[in-house]
């Protein structure tokens, strides 16, 4: 058991709701693994409450944590900076130390390239990419890919404008693509020519699991990765269609990982032990 005393080191995850988050799990088994007298606790926090809550960190010395929904936008101009790569994502997951300021970046895409190449090492360069949604994580992945050297990044979304937004990103970061709506013809031409395939929406998510996006399965190829960014159920509906078309499937828990194993590196400054962490996510999922 962790010993909390007047030593230990707080690190925070704000948000609203939190019940759900799976972030002080595996953070706190970091913490034992490593032996150190730190803790990592979540809080929730009133939508008219953020600054206060920021101002708070600071006032109390905690610099360092993690933003989940519905601030990882919200609490930008609260800090005293952002890093590169949230300035082009437009958001914030992780808050971190920098010569005694308040600083935010995102590590959403790279722990997603991270848990990619992990399965496949060639990763996203020179490949063409289709992304479904057009949400916070869309937004992360998509950035990260177009500079990680994709081909092509296409994002079919409801919302066309919402596709736009990211493509205009996308465009300045010397990757071409376009924004497609659900009905758009071509659509079926759009799965068939990617490597990739990424669900970014929640349809598939417990307890919604007979849900899919309207994509026809029939279009998959074998060669395609076909991606789910949802880890519960560790196997949604679209990733199964996908491998019984003898695509290539994986799901969002490795990308849950990683996200997480960059922002303990960024806050905590230690070691992260990797499979600890993977163990305690795997017992909770």
């Amino acid at each position: 058991m962790l010993e909390v005393n007047g030593n230990t080191k707080i690190y925070v995850l704000l948000g609203n709701p939190i019940a759900q988050t799976l972030s002080p799990a595996m953070y706190n088994a970091a913490f034992r693994a490593l032996q150190e007298n730190r803790l990592y606790i979540a809080c929730k926090v009133e939508e008219d409450g953020l600054e206060e809550a920021v101002k708070g960190l600071k006032a109390l010395g905690i610099m360092g944590g993690n933003v989940t929904v519905p601030f990882k936008e919200k609490i930008i101009p609260f800090l005293d900076g952002i890093s590169e790569e949230s300035r082009l994502i437009g958001a914030v997951n992780t808050l971190y130390c920098r010569e005694g300021e308040l600083w935010g970046t995102n590590t959403d895409g790279a722990g997603f390239l991270k848990a990619l190449k992990k399965v496949d090492p060639r990763g996203v360069e020179g490949r063409r990419v289709l992304m479904l949604g057009a949400g916070g994580s869309a937004r992360a992945v998509a950035v990260t890919l177009a500079m990680a050297g994709a081909k092509e990044i296409n994002i079919i979304n409801r919302t066309l404008s919402k596709a736009q937004e990211i493509m205009e990103i996308v465009y300045g970061l010397d990757c071409r693509g376009q924004a497609l709506g659900w009905d758009d013809k071509s659509i079926k031409e759009a799965v068939q020519e990617s490597d990739f395939i990424i669900n970014t929406t929640s349809l598939g998510m417990v307890p919604r699991v007979e849900e899919m996006p309207p994509l026809n399965p029939d279009w998959f190829r074998p060669s395609q990765w076909v991606i789910d960014l949802i880890y519960k159920p560790k196997e949604t509906l679209f990733l199964r269609e996908a491998r019984i078309k003898g695509c290539q499937t994986l799901n969002g828990l490795g990308m849950l990982l990683e996200q997480g194993v960059l922002a303990f590196e960024q806050w905590s400054g230690l070691k992260p032990p990797v499979e600890v962490m993977a163990r305690e996510l795997e017992r909770w999922v």
